[in-house]
């Protein structure tokens, strides 16, 4: 008896069927996708190691280059047992070594003795040791740049070593060698989450973020590769390179592979991806965990699932929903109606409180109780910078917060939400998205809803930067304007000084020289020569005062020099000798500074000496046998020297106004000599003071920076 599908069977059947389609499809898709978005990521992180080990080569390919063609290096090679030149080499080496961050160069002669290194002074020293059998000395003494990975035979340290011929005359008379660890990129993998491998080219794995994949082969090593292996002793005195427990899984549907292999004694199925670098000689597999390709399939399958069930779900509801939809219609339409006429009076009436809120020059920010920001007028982002959008949802630090002031805005901010912000607001220095500092005063208040409930902070923002700005340039104009009629008033009193004395000096000189030739014809005696030559020697003097005081005026003129304090000192106490003979009073002199050189005009420094014993000698007027003493001391950076009197000393209320302009205590003074006194220590880049004696008398001193 057979037994026929009725109609709705079958159909019933084709939704099944067709469900169960869908269903697998998006397995597959959801499979595939993830397997290609894999895949695209293991590209990108090949392309990121390969690009770090070459620029790590190509960072250190120079070295070797540039060192063989260094003069030292070659007369080394020539005369290998001169010590001085080996220690040049030695200390050449050390120093490229530790600016360059290579593992170590070392040079080796023709028959493979190393003869000097950058480790010359460690225990594990390259020098006397021999690497003949090394490949790259090999190629490097045939002419051509060797490029070797091993471990070290001297410290068993792996690298990559680098070699160049040097070369002289057309012969190759040695070989440099620098050494490149990649144990620090060793280091990086391992602290990464998925493995990254490392092979040469007889798949022997050298370099691995799994240690205990290190030197194992993916495939078995040949014999004659074992030999090569052992003989140059590229891996020290390993001669067994264990298989890989790998099994390969091939997708044709891109270049990654699946690897079935273990990690820690755990199972586990990786994706990976080969990058071969040919001009190494190496390939660096990238791996990723198929762990997330796994789960994008099943939760596909439990997606499409999912969609199906609330398809018909839909469709159920859809059939229901049919017979109720004329009933409800008249219903739905009114309610329809009423919604519209309520969102549009809720429309016109956001619209004129935004127009209200856009208008205002004054920035809003409005702030949850943590510190979300929840609104933002058009004025406060065209006052940071930055759009509503990217500052929506921020909380502290905000973006526009300066980076000099963080921890006091974050205490203001604080402040601010909890309620103890100044009721007459606070200022605040934010930085502008464009780079620029923006001044701000902020004013935060209550945010309290229709129903009294507090919802948050609201904070008004003023920009004050024109006003601060104006500000600070009110204070340099007046600081500006104090210095230049400072200067002025100096300047004035100088160029007048230069103009009254320059055309009597001038005439004075010549005088001078006149009667000096009309003595040398007439044969006068001895002492009126002399005292001609001192005239005249005097004269020229005043004159080159006249220089120096205009040179004060106009600094290009200056005449700068490196000179001995001392010497400065002794020429000034002899100007004075007649003077202070016929006063009846002594210079003592206490030279202590160690022959200290100052830079300056020397001119214009004894200048300054003559006023401040001058100044000393009429404050000692009517006691005999006065003394004066002029010292010198080294101090820190610098050299003070100190002119100091007997006499009764500084008023204490004179003491503030001593070196002001036109101030003085003499009948006939003008109050400018040690105004211009300490104008000229100051030109120098020294400082000039006055202190009273505790037994008496008044200490004017002026400190001045020296030079080596």
């Amino acid at each position: 008896m057979r037994t026929l599908l009725t109609p709705r069977t079958f159909r019933r059947f084709l939704v099944a069927a067709g469900a169960l389609a869908v269903i697998a499809a998006s397995g597959n898709w959801a499979e595939r996708h993830e397997l290609q978005t894999k895949t695209e990521g293991l590209r990108q992180a090949a392309a990121a190691h390969v690009l770090g080990l070459r620029g790590l080569v190509e960072r250190h390919d120079f070295l070797p280059h540039a060192a063989a063609r260094h003069p030292d290096v070659q007369d080394l090679l020539r005369a290998p047992r001169d010590a001085a030149l080996r220690a040049r080499v030695d200390d050449y080496f050390a120093d490229l070594q530790a600016t360059t961050g290579a593992a170590a160069l070392f040079l080796v002669d023709r028959a493979g003795l190393t003869l000097a290194a950058s480790n010359w002074n460690l225990p594990s020293s390259f020098v006397g040791q021999s690497y003949r059998q090394r490949p790259y000395f090999e190629d490097a003494v045939q002419g051509r740049r060797g490029l070797f990975y091993g471990l070290g035979l001297t410290t068993g340290q792996s690298g990559l070593f680098i070699a160049e011929p040097v070369r002289a005359d057309g012969a190759i008379l040695g070989v440099v060698v620098v050494k490149i660890s990649l144990e620090p990129l060793q280091a990086t993998w391992m602290h990464g989450a998925d493995p990254v491998v490392l092979r040469d080219s007889r798949g022997i794995v050298f370099l691995s973020a799994v240690p205990e994949w290190l030197f194992h082969g993916i495939r078995p090593v040949s014999a004659a590769e074992l030999r090569w292996v052992a003989a140059h002793r590229q891996y020290g005195n390993r001669d067994r390179f264990p298989v890989l427990p790998w099994t390969i899984e091939s997708r044709s549907a891109t270049p990654a592979f699946v690897l079935h292999t273990s990690v820690q004694g755990r199972r586990t199925n990786l994706l990976a991806l080969d990058t071969p670098l040919p001009e190494l000689g190496w390939t660096l597999t990238v791996t990723t965990d198929m762990k997330e390709v796994v789960q994008a399939r099943q939760l596909a399958l439990m997606l499409a699932a999912l969609a199906v069930a609330l398809l018909l779900l839909g469709v159920l509801y859809w059939r229901l929903r049919e017979k109720r939809f004329i009933e409800q219609r008249t219903a739905r339409i009114e309610l329809e109606r009423r919604v519209e006429e309520r969102t549009r009076d809720l429309e016109e009436a956001h619209a004129f409180r935004k127009a209200m809120e856009d208008s205002l020059l004054v920035g809003m920010r409005a702030r949850a109780p943590d510190g979300t920001i929840i609104y933002v007028n058009p004025a406060l982002c065209a006052m940071v910078g930055y759009s509503a959008d990217e500052l929506l949802g921020r909380r502290p630090p905000y973006p526009y917060w300066h980076p000099d002031d963080l921890e006091k805005q974050a205490r203001e901010s604080a402040d601010a939400l909890q309620g103890r912000a100044a009721p007459h607001g606070f200022e605040s220095r934010i930085r502008h998205k464009d780079g620029h500092d923006v001044i701000t005063m902020v004013y935060a208040a209550p945010l309290v809803d229709a129903q009294g409930v507090h919802r948050g902070w609201m904070s008004s923002v003023v920009d004050i930067t024109a006003q601060k700005q104006a500000e600070a340039r009110q204070r340099d104009q007046e600081v500006r304007l104090q210095r230049s009629a400072r200067l002025a008033s100096v300047g004035e009193m100088a160029s007048t000084l230069a103009h009254e004395l320059n055309q009597p000096l001038m005439a004075l000189s010549n005088f001078a020289v006149a009667a000096r030739a009309l003595a040398a014809q007439s044969a006068p005696p001895a002492m009126l020569a002399g005292a001609l030559d001192e005239i005249v020697e005097q004269s020229k003097r005043a004159s080159e005062i006249v220089k120096r005081v205009r040179a004060f005026i106009n600094p290009q003129r200056a005449q700068y020099e490196s000179l001995t304090i001392a010497s400065v000192v002794t020429h000034a106490a002899a100007l004075l000798t007649p003077e202070l003979r016929r006063d009846g009073m002594a210079l003592r002199l206490d030279l202590d500074d160690d022959g200290a050189r100052v830079r300056g005009d020397r001119v214009l420094l004894e200048q300054v000496l003559v006023n401040l014993i001058h100044n000393a000698m009429h404050a000692m007027q009517g006691r005999p046998r006065g003394s004066i003493g002029l010292a010198s001391r080294r101090v820190d950076q610098g050299v003070r020297v100190s002119v100091i009197d007997e006499g009764p000393g500084i008023p204490p209320e004179q003491l503030d106004q001593i070196f002001a302009p036109f101030f003085t205590t003499r009948p006939d003074g003008l109050g400018l000599g040690l105004n211009i006194c300490r104008t000229i220590v100051e030109a120098h880049g020294g400082a000039m003071t006055v202190d009273n004696r505790a037994g008496g008398g008044a200490a004017f001193s002026f400190t001045l920076p020296t030079v080596p």
